[in-house]
């Protein structure tokens, strides 16, 4: 014959092999839920890598097609990738001019330098400081340095 301790010891266990599995299946959600997040995020961050890729090449593009002559701040244009990527791309250009000396017919040498900057992100606007602690922001930068060396009359260098 069983004692009532014996069968109450019976109904403790039940409830710590319960609370057991309970905390076993909410350990196994939470490392889905994180490992579905992160693979969300490297999603986004894949886009905006290649996103910041696509600005610099059409920035590159302006440039070698001659409609950025200037390259100045009135000339950055942000792209809107929304439909294909969900990205928008902020593309900068700016330019420096170095003197290298003289060609061998004594014409003045100039070097200009043109840094490209393509900033793609995941809000309406690039930068977004106010949405860029969410965990759905993310954020590539892209620069690319290209250079031309023309002559005083405007020819380009040998």
């Amino acid at each position: 014959m069983r004692t009532p301790a014996i069968r109450g010891l019976g109904a403790v266990a039940a409830i710590a092999i319960v609370v057991l599995l309970a905390l076993l299946a909410a350990t196994v959600v939470r490392m889905g839920w994180s490992s579905h997040t992160s693979q969300a995020q490297a999603l986004l961050a894949a886009r905006a890598n290649q996103a910041a890729r696509a600005g610099v090449e059409w920035g590159l593009h302006q440039l070698l097609k001659g409609g950025w002559a200037g390259c100045s701040p009135a000339h950055n244009q942000t792209l809107d990738l929304g439909a294909e990527l969900g990205m928008r791309v902020a593309v900068s250009c700016s330019v420096s001019t170095y003197n290298e000396g003289a060609d061998e017919l004594g014409q003045p040498l100039t070097v200009r330098v043109y840094q490209l900057e393509a900033l793609a992100c995941s809000a309406a606007s690039c930068p977004d400081n106010a949405t860029a602690t969410g965990a759905q922001y993310v954020e590539r930068l892209r620069r690319v340095t290209v250079s031309d060396c023309v002559t005083v009359s405007g020819a380009a260098c040998p």
